[in-house]
């Protein structure tokens, strides 16, 4: 797994999209309510459909965002899955940072004023 200077964050490069090719198609095809219906009718036939190696589906199964991306998930397209859960991008980079969502939130508006 490559990582960078930031805890947390998984570097996605060309082995990660590689690796994550299944986990990102399906992903992506939650773009269609049909689509994340049936996800959420039968989770595993879902997986199964894409073609989920285990650690994926593992990710998946236990809501691991830091597991979707080390397992090769483009942050872009596992924001598709954080929708499904009720999550959005701010949620999903406080997981990455170890840091609640206002405590986040507030480190962005930080950055910006500087």
């Amino acid at each position: 797994m490559s990582t960078n200077a930031i805890w947390g964050t998984t570097l996605f490069d060309g082995d990660q999209a590689q690796k994550g090719y299944a986990l990102n198609k399906m992903c992506y095809s939650f773009n269609s309510a049909e689509h994340r219906a049936a996800f959420k009718a039968n989770e595993e036939a879902y997986m199964q459909q894409y073609g989920l190696n285990e650690q994926q589906a593992n990710a998946i199964r236990t809501r691991n965002v830091l597991g979707l991306l080390a397992a090769g998930g483009n942050v872009y397209y596992l924001a598709k899955f954080a929708g499904i859960l009720g999550l959005d991008v701010q949620d999903l980079g406080a997981l990455q940072t170890g840091m609640t969502k206002e405590a986040f939130k507030a480190k962005l508006c930080a950055a910006a004023n500087q």
